[in-house]
């Protein structure tokens, strides 16, 4: 009898296993990444913002003495720790998402090569 090209019973029963263990992976991933503390500095230091390592912010420090600064200077210390916290997540995050899918380009949305 023809098997119209469908792989053989054993090929699907083993997909289906590993399809499984990505999935209890991608669940421990998921936990791992939530209790990460991933922390961005502007780059004088002066303000510290800390993210998950799903990108959740969770805190943010400031020395006093940036206090002293005009209000431009200090958004822009902001801004800047922001963007390395969020660098440094989303870099994290998708070498994270390497490791689960062994280098499989699932193409999946925000952890793509494209900013």
């Amino acid at each position: 009898m023809a098997a119209f090209g469908l792989p053989n019973f054993g090929q699907l029963t083993e997909a289906f296993k590993k399809a499984q263990q990505i999935q209890q992976d991608a669940q421990k991933l998921q936990e791992e990444l939530n209790v990460m503390e991933l922390e961005g500095k502007d780059t004088k230091e002066k303000v510290s913002i800390w993210l998950s390592g799903n990108q959740l912010p969770l805190r943010v420090q400031l020395d006093p003495s940036i206090l002293n600064e005009d209000k431009e200077t200090i958004e822009n210390a902001i801004l800047e720790a922001l963007k390395s916290a969020h660098e440094l997540s989303s870099t994290t995050m998708k070498d994270k998402m390497q490791e689960l899918t062994g280098g499989l380009n699932l193409n999946l949305p925000g952890i793509s090569d494209e900013n």
